[in-house]
């Protein structure tokens, strides 16, 4: 057990015919030499461990540094990227209101040159009904007319029909 201050502050020497033991002083002074060489080398070895420790802590403490960086950095990358998704969201948003807002106009386009198309179909469909039923009209009044009777009544004989044929032959 290495000495403490307080031994050597303590420790009385027997005295003898001129004074001290030398001996025993020397014993004592090679055992106080151990002692502190003893405690000059734990002190070198802590130093270089501490020295070592500190080196290791500069190390982890530059990491730590550079992670605290690395991370605001990806904070203000990832905040940056919402915003620029949030921009372009807004935008497509805006782009397909445009779009939607456009077909709808050419529909509702559409939708009234077809309702347009239809009217003028009913139109020309009713000049045609009444054109057509005028026809048939016109063609019922003329069977329902006398003229019929006396194309029947009408009577040939044969000396017209012969001569008849010879007009047909001249003319082929």
């Amino acid at each position: 057990m290495p000495l403490t201050p307080l031994d050597i502050h303590n420790k009385e020497f027997s005295r003898g015919f001129r004074g001290y033991d030398e001996d025993e002083v020397n014993e004592f002074l090679d055992q106080i030499i151990k002692d502190y060489e003893i405690l000059l080398r734990e002190k070198k070895e802590l130093e270089e461990s501490l020295g070592s420790m500190n080196e290791r802590l500069g190390h982890f403490t530059n990491i730590e540094e550079t992670l605290n960086k690395s991370i605001v950095i990806a904070q203000e990358a990832g905040e940056e990227v919402r915003r620029n998704a949030s921009k372009e969201a807004k935008l497509i948003v805006k782009e397909a209101e445009k779009n939607a807002d456009r077909i709808v106009n050419e529909s509702l386009s559409k939708a009234r040159k077809i309702a347009m198309e239809i009217e003028e179909l009913k139109k020309q469909s009713k000049v045609f009904r009444t054109r057509f039923k005028m026809l048939i009209e016109a063609q019922l009044d003329l069977l329902s007319s006398d003229d019929w009777d006396q194309i029947m009544e009408f009577e040939i004989d044969a000396t017209d029909l012969k001569t008849l044929k010879e007009e047909d032959s001249l003319t082929k």
